[in-house]
């Protein structure tokens, strides 16, 4: 099982972030409606592979931030690959206006706390 897990995840690692969040949206809408069906559970798991690309990225940048301390700008650090690194801010596959992508609230639809 384990296995299957990292191949998986070194498939996402060679996709660019923009590339996967142009997905986001359509992802989201199928998530937000929801239908018990094996359709509706595979469109959460991409919705959460797309997440966790964009959150492996954040935090990757936020550590390199972190270890770029002043007074290192004379001697650079080695560059990590392409693929680890998210433009500062939204990023957006296609020019032109981007959603943000937003919290989905997981509640009971009686209003009730999970």
């Amino acid at each position: 099982m384990e296995q299957v897990l990292l191949k998986m995840a070194k498939q996402l690692r060679a996709f660019d972030e923009a590339s996967i969040m142009a997905l986001w949206d359509k992802y989201a809408e199928t998530v937000e409606r929801f239908e018990p069906t094996q359709r509706w559970e595979e469109a959460v798991l991409v919705l959460a592979m797309i997440q966790g690309m964009r959150f492996k990225n954040q935090l990757f940048n936020h550590h390199w931030a972190k270890g770029r301390q002043p007074g290192e700008a004379d001697e650079p650090a080695p560059a990590p690959a392409a693929t680890d690194i998210a433009a500062p801010g939204p990023t957006a596959a296609k020019p032109g206006p981007k959603r943000q992508g937003k919290l989905l609230a997981f509640k009971p639809k009686d209003g009730g706390e999970a």
